[in-house]
């Protein structure tokens, strides 16, 4: 378990959790107004444990062919549809040949849904497999396994919608478009600003993101404390079709 400080002065303005100058950032909202679909009621986390099994549910030969052979921790987020905000991350867990579904949570994601051609401000999160090396957050280390930094640049800006505020109190980032080893706010996008970064696991606010994956805070606290870089973890991400595909 490792906690890391502020790792460059210089990380301060990205596209999830900081000002940045097109607001492109995973929670805000446009303008500071409220997303659509906000303050609605908050579905509840769920425990889910079942039999060992030889493969994923819902993912196909091809996405499944993209997840590295020494991954033994999975984060499955499953799109009910390719234009839909609302989707479930589950937790799966390899041992020897077979899979294990931990742990499973309601989600949101991109507030236009999902795209296999992710490009900074569509507002689709991107479907693909990533890997997941780094965390961190406005708040103090819960007890990560990966390398977590802290620090009150990820806290979103306050003329966001009151109901954002929060969105960067944890995060972990998905490896698209990023330097691994480096904090998630790393402003560095080795393929360019057009093709997106900073999208992240954090915490929901009730609705769609802009290009992130959010989920609750005991979700993203679990995430946290369970997903340890020698299981070398990878989130499988998108809506039904494209996982299946």
């Amino acid at each position: 378990m490792r906690s890391v400080g502020v790792r460059s002065a210089g990380v301060v303005a990205v596209a999830c959790g900081v000002l940045a100058a097109s607001l492109s950032a995973c929670g805000g909202s446009d303008s500071g107004r409220r997303a659509e679909g906000d303050g609605g009621p908050a579905r509840s986390d769920a425990p889910s444990h079942s039999a060992d099994l030889k493969r994923i549910p819902g993912i196909g030969d091809a996405m499944r062919a993209r997840i590295p052979s020494d991954a033994r921790q999975v984060v499955a987020v499953h799109g009910e549809g390719v234009d839909s905000v609302d989707s479930t991350v589950t937790l799966y867990t390899k041992s020897g040949s077979t899979w294990e579904k931990t742990r499973s949570w309601p989600a949101h994601n991109g507030k236009k849904g999902w795209t296999v051609d992710h490009h900074e401000g569509d507002n689709r999160s991107p479907v693909g497999v990533f890997t997941i090396s780094d965390a961190g957050g406005v708040l103090a280390d819960p007890g990560a396994r990966l390398p977590y930094t802290r620090s009150p640049s990820f806290a979103a800006p306050r003329y966001w919608a009151k109901s954002h505020w929060h969105d960067f109190d944890y995060v972990i980032a998905i490896d698209y478009n990023r330097v691994k080893g480096t904090a998630p706010n790393d402003p560095t996008r080795p393929e360019g600003q057009s093709k997106g970064g900073g999208i992240w696991l954090h915490m929901d606010h009730g609705s769609g993101t802009s290009a992130c994956v959010s989920v609750s805070r005991p979700a993203m606290e679990y995430l946290l404390r369970t997903l340890d870089p020698h299981r070398h973890p990878v989130v499988v991400m998108g809506d039904e079709a494209d996982l299946n595909a």
